[in-house]
């Protein structure tokens, strides 16, 4: 096969010369960044406190279809503090998917808990509905309303499927599955803003969905995290705790529990509220690239263009292609980084590292079939494609 073809194609999809360095998803700052900044600079509350963090907070949930959204410094933190709130304590155990970004496994250890990694399906690259069904028919049991695993003894108290690059889980039978067993399902979105699934956004299914603003997702606050809910009086725990767990008072310093300083600054929250002004083009002009490299791909056989899954409304964060085997795909990450255009293969899987090489599994089949053969390419919005910026 001649990857020299593939790299030239993606070249002329981004309007890019050979001399010139493709990323593989840069931010792109086409709207009010500079003016909320510079409002924001003025005001003198580039802190944790400001109009920004407000409005961001109501623009994402109304976006989102959540009730509430709470913003964080970081996705990390937000996904470790809707643990919390999920009743995630010390020695639990928590279910998530073994091909997902160290994050996740990363927010359970912050709470204690020990992560369980179960397979992905292959049509979604999430965690399985059929892994964690058959798994949890094995290895658990019911005891005075709670779910405990029969091997360890330690309690089963939340369920973590991640919606990988963007693509949603099969979030409808996951959810049923763990009511079934008394589990908190909490909602790793981090890629997934602006994914739907049955017309509603990832996020929501949960009993919380954690949303990311890193540096290279859809939309960015350079760094920076948000918690979705459909609980108003969970929310405001949220709220509660992102704050150091300050009781309101005009002067006096009252804490009444342990909080944590998880508060987004108003700075990044003015960035994000010119980003999502901007968050239907960003979609749109994603999933246009999403078309031209399914049809590029199309004249490859031996490589695969991952499609949104069934029901589902993709956000395309980060475009995928599988390959035949590690062979091409180790072949195929030389060639395009050598030559200016950067390409990733999929995390390794979390068992496989060396925190996490005691915990749980289960067969994990395609989960290392997909960590053999998964290359994402460059995925950001394509300032070349429209001129209407």
């Amino acid at each position: 096969m001649t990857y020299s073809k593939i790299i030239n194609k993606i070249r002329e999809l981004y309007n890019s010369n050979s001399d010139e360095f493709i990323p593989l998803h840069a931010p792109v700052f086409i709207g009010n960044e500079k003016k909320y900044l510079n409002n924001c600079i003025d005001s003198t509350f580039v802190s944790s406190v400001g109009k920004f963090v407000d409005e961001f907070e109501l623009k994402v949930a109304e976006y989102t279809g959540a009730k509430r959204a709470v913003s964080c410094v970081n996705g990390t933190n937000a996904l470790h503090l809707a643990l919390l709130l999920s009743g995630v304590e010390r020695n639990d155990e928590v279910i998530t998917q073994a091909l997902t970004f160290i994050a996740t496994a990363n927010a359970i250890s912050y709470a204690g808990a020990i992560p369980v990694f179960l397979d992905v399906d292959k049509e979604t690259m999430g965690l399985s509905p059929k892994a964690t069904k058959i798994w949890l028919k094995e290895n658990s049991e019911i005891k005075n309303g709670s779910c405990y695993n029969k091997n360890t003894g330690r309690r089963i108290k939340a369920c973590v499927p991640m919606h990988t690059f963007g693509h949603p889980v099969l979030i409808e039978d996951l959810l049923e599955i763990c009511t079934k067993y008394n589990i908190e399902l909490v909602e790793d979105a981090a890629e997934s803003l602006g994914s739907f699934y049955k017309r509603k956004h990832t996020g929501t299914y949960g009993k919380i969905g954690v949303l990311s603003f890193n540096g290279n997702k859809t939309i960015t606050t350079g760094g920076g995290g948000m918690l979705l809910f459909n609980d108003l009086e969970l929310a405001a725990k949220a709220k509660h705790l992102t704050t150091q767990a300050k009781v309101p008072h005009k002067w006096e310093f009252v804490h009444d529990e342990i909080g944590y300083n998880y508060r987004m600054p108003n700075i990044n929250a003015a960035i994000g509220c010119a980003q999502m002004e901007k968050i239907d083009f960003i979609l749109e002009n994603k999933r246009q690239t999403a078309n031209q490299y399914k049809a590029i791909f199309e004249n490859f056989e031996e490589i695969n263009f991952f499609n949104e899954p069934k029901n589902a409304r993709s956000n395309y964060w980060l475009n995928v292609i599988v390959l035949t085997d590690k062979t091409e795909r180790d072949k195929f990450l030389a060639f395009s980084n050598s030559n200016k255009v950067m390409t990733r293969p999929v995390w390794q899987l979390m068992h496989k590292l060396p925190m996490f090489s005691n915990c749980q599994t289960d067969d994990l089949l395609n989960s290392v079939w997909f960590e053999e053969r998964i290359v994402n390419l460059p995925s950001s919005v394509n300032v070349k494609m429209d001129n209407n910026l």
